[in-house]
């Protein structure tokens, strides 16, 4: 959702970068593109003028003016700004309450509340044994899809009892919570294709009935300038506590995160990161300002490899890999291992230096489809062709191609890159070379065994 964003500032801050002194002039100058930058992106004009006003008044402080290296201040200060920004309120969920807590989920109709309500239900229920209940009583299947992903999560969802209104919904919801002696009872308000005062009359009876310790604004990324009238609305009427944003991976300008926070003057607590029921993450106003300034996101792509690559998995294959016996299978269990943790292209643009390569590949595609391609290949093997590729020849490639529908030459692309990287493992693991394998295997969990007992930690 930032890349525009983030784009623009890049093109305004190279100009400052190269030059070894900065005039008031060069300042304003960066200054005046950052306000298109911000405008454009669609933050509000209240909102640009007051960050923009903070800028400069650091900006053309004595401190930049005598840096050794002006521009990077410059960044570092707009950095720290948009830190503020985004971030000046506790993004921790408040759970401080006696059990059953409640959580509440208000926002506007096509939000995605419903799918963010068992997104934060899957995050959550490690640690805690949670209820989810529907109050969407005017949605055709509202209630239903709630079920559902219930059942995908493995999370408890309040019975449907066709006739109840939302009042009573949540009533029962309070009951059941209670007698099931659940931690937390999420509740998924209906929401509405505009603000309207019937919804928020009845989002307000259904808070002082549950009394919930947050109230969370769920709202779509793609919004825009209405942003600041959703959030002000809603924070007057029900009391938002915090914000969700969704669908930040589509291809909105970022102005509704910078405007809905600095209006609301509440915290981001989540993003919504995808349609899958994985894709939710914590917000954190640091990593998000460094990706919006094009410095990656390095800590949450490890915390996002710690959560889906296995641990114990990762392990095995590194040995295997060590002591020669890395075969096809362990290879697709690679890919598949990279592929829980994301497209090539989002992975990328958490990387300090090459989130600027992003929008490239996820265009182009390349690197996810070669990696669907190269899994087909090898699901059309026999057991005994991937535990043993030196005894797959032409007639064998032949058979391969043809049952995974390509071309024998990709079968013979897919071989030769197995080729390379089991040498280069037989290599490592004559000289001991855990580092390199780490890397490779995008070792999240910093340390790993090694032969003499030596281990040593990476970043990832």
């Amino acid at each position: 959702m930032f890349d525009s964003l983030t784009d623009k500032l890049s093109q305004a801050f190279s100009k400052i970068t190269s030059r070894g002194v900065l005039s008031e002039k060069d300042i304003d100058d960066a200054m005046r593109e950052i306000r298109v930058a911000l405008l454009e992106a669609d933050v509000s004009l209240p909102v640009v003028k007051d960050f923009i006003a903070k800028v400069k008044e650091q900006a053309l402080g004595e401190k930049v003016v005598k840096s050794v290296q002006p521009g990077q201040m410059v960044i570092k200060i707009v950095h720290d700004e948009l830190v503020k920004l985004l971030g000046a309120n506790d993004t921790e969920l408040n759970f401080n309450a006696p059990a059953p807590v409640c959580m509440m989920l208000v926002g506007l109709q096509g939000s995605g509340k419903t799918t963010t309500a068992a997104k934060i239900a899957k995050k959550l229920k490690k640690n805690k044994r949670i209820l989810l209940a529907s109050l969407d009583v005017y949605r055709p299947a509202a209630q239903e899809q709630l079920a559902q992903l219930g059942k995908q999560i493995e999370v408890d969802v309040l019975p449907i009892i066709k006739g109840q209104n939302p009042l009573e919904i949540t009533k029962r919801a309070l009951q059941e919570a209670k007698k099931g002696v659940y931690d937390l009872l999420i509740l998924d308000t209906a929401g509405r294709l505009q603000i309207d005062e019937n919804l928020m009359n009845e989002a307000v009876e259904v808070k002082k009935i549950a009394n919930p310790t947050e109230v969370l604004l769920v709202a779509d990324a793609l919004i825009g300038q209405e942003a600041c009238n959703v959030a002000k609305e809603f924070k007057d009427k029900t009391g938002v506590t915090g914000l969700v944003l969704t669908r930040i991976d589509g291809t909105s300008r970022a102005g509704a995160a910078l405007s809905m926070k600095m209006v609301s003057g509440v915290a981001i607590k989540f993003l919504g990161t995808g349609e899958k029921l994985d894709d939710i993450e914590e917000f954190h106003a640091d990593r998000v300002a460094g990706r919006i300034l094009g410095q990656g996101d390095v800590v949450s792509l490890v915390e996002k490899a710690m959560e889906n690559v296995d641990r114990a998995e990762a392990e095995k294959m590194a040995g295997k890999m060590l002591k020669g016996a890395f075969d096809l299978n362990d290879m697709l269990e690679q890919m598949r291992q990279m592929q829980k943790i994301g497209s090539m292209g989002s992975i990328i643009g958490m990387i300090p230096g090459l989130s600027k390569f992003k929008s490239q590949i996820e265009e182009s595609g390349i690197a996810d489809s070669l990696m669907k391609k190269q899994e087909a290949i090898i699901l059309s093997m026999t057991k005994e062709e991937r535990s043993h590729p030196d005894i797959i020849k032409a007639s064998r490639k032949r058979r391969i191609a043809l049952g995974s529908g390509v071309d024998v030459h990709d079968v013979n692309v897919l071989l030769k890159s197995y080729e390379q990287m089991s040498t280069m493992m037989k290599k490592m693991g004559k000289f001991g070379a855990m580092s390199a394998v780490s890397k490779l295997m995008g070792n999240p969990f910093g340390r790993m065994p090694m032969s003499g007992g030596f281990s040593k930690k990476f970043p990832f």
